[in-house]
């Protein structure tokens, strides 16, 4: 899932909430929405991996 700040740059978090936070995960801040897709789709290959 990915977000834009107010800053212009873009932030991936988590698709599932944290069951201790109740928020979702960040998974790192990007300066495109390309790159943010791009580690997002690394992300899911190690999670079936």
């Amino acid at each position: 899932m990915i977000r834009k700040l107010k800053d212009g740059k873009y932030r991936l978090y988590s698709r599932k909430k944290d069951e201790k936070t109740g928020k979702r995960r960040n998974l790192g801040t990007f300066d495109t929405r390309e790159a943010a897709e791009k580690h997002e789709r690394e992300v899911q290959y190690f999670k079936r991996g």
